[in-house]
């Protein structure tokens, strides 16, 4: 157990200004509750429960703290009626994505196939055509170029290292570059060019000006497993891709299940402040509650994780790959409808278009069939576009949107909902934490380096399926095997 602290490490380091003994409003370090545990985990998205059920398993005494009042990170489920809800966040998985699967199927929670039947809608220069919801790409020529940047990205991505996609022999080229700088010569036409940045914005939330082509390429080569090399193409189709499958009862209900197992070990309302660590131990402190632990894992937002007072300071690469990962920023839009219409015309509630805002719709509606549910992202700069519009005016663009899609009928939802996930003050952006170039090249091997007694979970930090809840698992039970070999040295 940690050593007890001076007046001196409570407050000092790099971030002495939010040192929560002076926090407005938070009781002194003396009158907050106080507790001990073997670990402590920090955010009860799925990596921190990921890695905080591992260690359970294991016979270690872990806790968990939650700054929100729920359980579930970047996955959000929301009631649309009697048993029947719909997804605000992250919802999807695909093949190659067996840690998320795992996970859920051990807490009970299955997984169906995603709804995938019909023609898709594409709407470029003015022009609706449809094509085949398998394969799920586009059939017009204009588009072509498009799909073939893709594949130039995937076989790049093949000379990245998962893990390490600094030690990429032309890892320096590509971190000098941006993703746009290597789309620009590749797509001259407007329908390949709007095409593909519809996918980049749904992907990262971000637009492909702000990617390092180096950050592209290892997303990319995430996108599979140690057996199958990622692709770029399965980032964005569902039939053998990422949008292949759902959960029965929504996403968010694998984190209910598996902090319902670990019971009073998780904490709500419990935001943390600062962590003080030592040769002996480390502090966590949070608005009114201080932990000794042994150890801690930080599953938190890199933008969050930044934001922690660190008793001592970071090393400088840590601190500056945790403030160098931007998160997205992303909306989900969605209309519910008393049933999915669309399917009566043989369409898949699935498309993409080069005008508007909500430019990538989805057939959301539950597998029973009894409500529609259709949604899209909107992200990048079509955030910004969104973002300038009041709440009406916003609602009318999106189901204008729709309507092009599908028909006039989505002018008329039951219910309307928007999540802007940059709004929300515990997760600051979705889906995904990005990088500018030069920051892999530079600090890229801090990226998951523990940091003495405190270890990194997050999606952000995992080798495949980066950005995604396969990723967030796989990051979570690596962070807890790194604390497991710790404690069994003691």
């Amino acid at each position: 157990m940690s050593k007890p602290l001076t007046r001196r490490e409570v407050v000092g380091g790099a971030a002495a200004g939010a040192a929560l003994v002076t926090l407005r409003g938070a009781p002194a370090l003396a009158r907050r509750r106080r507790r001990s545990a073997e670990v402590v985990v920090v955010g009860a998205g799925l990596s921190g429960l990921a890695a905080a059920r591992r260690l359970h398993r294991a016979g270690v005494d872990v806790l968990v703290l939650e700054a929100r009042d729920r359980v579930g990170g970047r996955t959000l489920n929301t009631a649309i009626a009697p048993r029947r809800i719909t997804e605000l966040g992250g919802e999807y998985v695909g093949p190659t994505q067996e840690r998320i699967v795992a996970l859920a199927n051990a807490v009970g929670v299955g997984t169906y196939r995603t709804y995938n039947r019909g023609a898709n809608v594409q709407i470029t220069g003015g022009v609706r055509s449809l094509y085949p919801a398998d394969p799920g790409l586009p059939t017009d020529p204009a588009i072509g170029p498009a799909l073939r940047v893709g594949g130039e990205l995937g076989e790049l991505a093949r000379q990245v290292p998962v893990s390490a996609p600094w030690r990429s022999r032309r890892a320096r080229e590509w971190d000098r570059q941006t993703l746009e700088d290597f789309i620009r010569p590749r797509l001259t036409t407007p329908g390949s060019r709007a095409g593909f940045e519809v996918t980049v914005q749904a992907i990262w939330g971000a637009d492909a000006r702000e990617l390092s082509l180096l950050y592209a390429l290892a997303y990319t080569a995430g996108a599979g497993d140690e057996r199958n090399p990622g692709n770029f193409t399965r980032l964005f189709t569902t039939p053998g891709g990422a949008q292949e499958r759902r959960f029965v009862g929504g996403s968010q209900l694998v984190s209910q299940r598996v902090a319902r197992a670990l019971g009073r070990r998780v904490l709500h309302r419990a935001p943390v402040r600062r962590i003080a660590r030592d040769g002996d131990g480390a502090r966590v402190v949070g608005d009114d509650l201080v932990v000794e632990a042994n150890r801690v894992i930080v599953a938190v937002p890199p933008v969050l994780a930044a934001r922690i007072g660190w008793t001592p300071a970071l090393p400088a690469a840590k601190r500056a790959i945790l403030r160098a990962l931007t998160p997205g920023t992303l909306v989900k839009a969605e209309a519910i409808y008393p049933r999915p219409f669309w399917r009566d015309a043989g369409l898949r509630g699935q498309g993409f278009s080069d005008v508007g805002i909500a430019r990538v719709p989805f057939d959301n509606s539950p597998p029973e069939g009894d409500r529609g549910v259709l949604f899209s992202f909107i992200g990048g700069a079509r955030h910004a576009q969104w973002a300038a519009l009041r709440p009406s005016a916003r609602r009318r663009r999106v189901l204008e949107d729709f309507a092009r899609f599908v028909g006039d009928r989505a002018l008329r939802p039951d219910e309307y909902l928007e999540h802007d996930w940059s709004a929300e003050r515990w997760s600051r952006g979705c889906p995904t934490g990005h990088l500018r170039p030069g920051v892999l090249t530079r600090h890229g091997p801090a990226l998951r380096a523990a940091t003495g007694r405190v270890h990194w979970a997050g999606t952000e930090t995992s080798d495949f399926w980066q950005g995604y809840m396969d990723g967030a698992v796989r990051a979570g039970e690596r962070a807890a095997d790194e604390v497991l070999v710790e404690l069994r040295r003691r």
